[in-house]
């Protein structure tokens, strides 16, 4: 009989904003005071706290013409559910202090591995309390679900209900080892090198299109297909063809001279790379620091390649 009479109990436990009432009109002594806290009216607090006493038994305030005062039972559940709540607003205190300092980036797997991730040493070293994390994905991640707070994508930037800051323009041009040069030689001319192709086929047809005296090669030309153009490129290092990359994304190759220009023709597919982030909230302080930091070192980019992007061909 006691565990029915407890199983009863627990299955009538008082509603959280019956509760909720409750410790604002016992914290601030009124019933008027906790309805403006609450954001309702006086006559809403009053009935929530009477439905409490009505579902525990338990008489809590002495009601007065002017004001309310709480019971010896309702002072001792007033000092437990004001600890209680000053326990949950210090818990969400502290969780949007760390939602504050950490920001969810997602991009793309090649400008996240070669472009992105060796410069993230200098936003740390300006913003040391700021925590990244990122996640690289050839497949656009929805950024109205709250898992990511921002996005470096490719294309146009017209995208509904993002705020959207251009950076570069997508680029490519194709690269070898240095090994292959000399066997590179004449690519785009009337014949084309017997030297393998790495990289995305629509790339190569719209650099075709562009500078070769041929029409784009058939896929027997091709070498491995990798999933990323940064594999293609780390292919092209290893001697084992030429990759089309963009010259903009792999220049500390191209510095470090593990990496030449095999024709100096660079195209475009029209597209850019965009920070983007939703537009409500775009200017939050970890958004707008991230953002700020982006878009000088992408301007340093676009400067080191400015005379490859004069003569960029588009279709």
């Amino acid at each position: 009989m006691v565990a029915h009479r407890h199983r009863h109990r627990h299955r009538h436990l008082p509603s959280l904003v019956a509760i909720r009432a409750f410790e604002a009109a016992a914290r601030l002594g009124s019933f008027a005071r906790a309805a403006e806290e609450l954001d309702t009216t006086a006559a809403s607090v009053s009935y929530h706290v009477r439905r409490l006493e009505e579902q525990t038994g338990a008489r809590l305030f002495l009601r007065h013409a002017q004001h309310v005062e709480l019971t010896e039972a309702g002072a001792s559940v007033a000092k437990e559910a004001t600890r209680a709540f000053d326990a949950l607003r210090a818990s969400f205190m502290r969780a949007a202090d760390m939602d504050a300092t950490r920001l969810r980036l997602t991009a793309l797997p090649t400008l996240g591995t070669s472009w992105l991730t060796p410069r993230l040493g200098g936003f740390r070293a300006r913003h040391p309390q700021q925590v990244l994390e990122l996640d690289l994905s050839a497949e656009p991640q929805d950024l109205a679900g709250g898992r990511f707070d921002a996005a470096i994508r490719n294309g146009h930037g017209d995208w509904p209900g993002l705020h959207a800051v251009e950076l570069f323009p997508s680029v490519f041009t194709p690269l070898c080892a240095p090994a292959l040069l000399e066997a590179a030689t004449g690519l785009g001319g009337a014949r084309l090198p017997d030297v393998p192709l790495l990289g995305r086929p629509d790339w190569w047809a719209l650099w075709f299109q562009a500078f070769a005296q041929t029409p784009a090669p058939g896929e027997e030309r091709f070498a491995t297909n990798f999933a990323a153009e940064h594999l293609d490129v780390a292919a092209a290092i290893a001697g084992q063809g030429i990759a089309i990359g963009s010259p903009i994304l792999f220049k500390a190759e191209l510095d470090a001279g593990r990496l030449v220009q095999a024709h100096e023709g660079v195209a475009s597919d029209g597209r850019s790379f965009w920070f983007a982030s939703p537009a409500g909230r775009s200017n939050a302080p970890k958004v707008a620091h991230f953002r700020e930091w982006l878009c000088t070192e992408a301007a340093a980019a676009r400067h080191a390649a400015r005379s490859l992007l004069r003569r960029v061909a588009t279709p």
